[in-house]
């Protein structure tokens, strides 16, 4: 039994051996051969880049002929490249299309908001174009002057004209703008005169809110939008209604457009003046010189200069 386990452990050892002659032979000629590809891999490169690069008639020829040869059968190799390529495209086009609707909601959500604001212009035009047919006083003319200098500060918010005296100016009288009411005169030169604006808080203006025929107080308060006070029942307001003069007092004439009422976001009462205060160029000076005063009865319905009747009575 001693002899079989030796001559198995002989067995075993050649066995290693050889293998491990046949692993090294296997080697050796495995790095000679890949060496030997790799030269014949670059000079048949070398060979191809030098035929492409020859300029002659023949070998142009010959170029042409194994690109005729080989390129048709590429076509198959050619497959999952043209592929992958239109799928590339197929998901950009997707890409695009959804931006695309992306973007005509949000111009649908624009044209929405468009679209009540037209309706809303649309039926405050109506509203003018009814309320074109409404005339001033036809003795009430007007002087237009030329904006010199805007002293607006937080304390006080006036303008210089460069008309006076010399034209006829009075204090007190009202300045527009051609659509809305600016303020009104405060101190006259000879040369200039000074617009105290309806923005100042020294400002208060008698006024009447057409929709309810409420009157209120316009009060100054150095903001864009003046106060709205004195008002007896808020409840019949709503932001759009007009605001025009009253008339109270002799002061101004009845029936100049203010602006439109609106909202603050503490809940007050305010005028969005229908004057661009931005851009005051050219102010236009209404000559008012007050109402007649009337002394009796019969001189509110009769005219003046006309005689008394038997019937009429001074009062």
């Amino acid at each position: 039994m001693l002899n079989l386990g030796t001559a198995s452990a002989h067995a075993g050892f050649t066995h290693g051996v050889t293998l491990a002659r046949e692993r090294n032979q296997g080697e050796d000629f495995g790095g000679p051969l890949k060496r030997l590809l790799l030269g014949v891999l670059l000079l048949a490169l070398f060979g191809i880049f030098i035929i492409w690069r020859i300029d002659s008639p023949r070998v142009e020829r010959f170029r042409a002929q194994i690109t005729d040869a080989v390129v048709p059968s590429f076509d198959w190799a050619m497959s999952p490249v043209t592929g992958a390529v239109n799928l590339l495209r197929d998901f950009q086009s997707y890409q695009r299309i959804v931006e695309q609707n992306r973007e005509l909601r949000r111009e649908l959500q624009q044209m929405k908001v468009w679209k009540e604001a037209a309706l809303q212009l649309e039926q405050e035009n109506a509203r003018l174009l009814d309320l074109n047919n409404v005339r001033l006083d036809p003795r009430l003319t007007f002087v237009t002057g030329v904006v010199l200098t805007d002293s607006g500060s937080p304390f006080r918010q006036s303008v210089l004209l460069n008309i006076g005296q010399r034209d006829g100016i009075v204090d007190g009288w009202a300045a527009m703008d051609g659509v809305g009411l600016v303020g009104r005169i405060s101190g006259v030169g000879n040369n200039s005169a000074r617009v105290l604006l309806l923005t100042d808080t020294s400002s208060r203006i008698p006024a009447v809110i057409q929709q309810s025929g409420q009157s209120v107080l316009i009060a100054g308060d150095n903001s864009v939008a003046p106060l709205i006070d004195f008002i007896e029942t808020p409840d019949l307001v709503r932001p759009g209604d007009r605001v025009v003069t009253s008339g109270d007092g002799g002061v101004f004439p009845g029936g100049l457009l203010i602006g439109q009422v609106a909202v603050d976001p503490a809940g007050r009462l305010r005028v969005r003046l229908a004057a661009d205060y931005e851009r005051l160029e050219f102010l236009r000076v209404l000559r008012h010189h007050g109402q007649d005063r009337i002394d009796t009865h019969g001189a509110i319905v009769r005219p003046s200069g006309t005689p008394l009747t038997n019937g009429d009575h001074d009062g």
